[in-house]
């Protein structure tokens, strides 16, 4: 799966998590092996989109390791 579709999907499981799907923004940033998902959301949604005891975003994190096994660079994605 290319990075922008990844993006993408990260960006629409997030909306779909918060209260605040309108200040959703996941923002790559590209080092030399390794891209970084930040998402960014309104500080209220923070707690649904980590989940009880770190669930949701492990779940989330291992999705996009999935999406993105066959790439040459390592995706990761960040709460920020």
């Amino acid at each position: 799966m290319p990075l922008q579709a990844t993006q993408a999907m990260v960006e629409s499981l997030v909306k779909a998590l918060v209260e605040h799907p309108d200040e959703v923004s996941v923002k790559p940033i590209e080092g030399d092996n390794t891209v970084v998902l930040e998402v960014q959301v309104n500080t209220e949604d923070a707690g649904k989109v980590i989940g009880k005891k770190g669930r949701t975003i492990n779940a989330l994190r291992t999705l996009v390791r999935a999406a993105t096994s066959r790439h040459d660079k390592k995706v990761m994605m960040e709460l920020v």
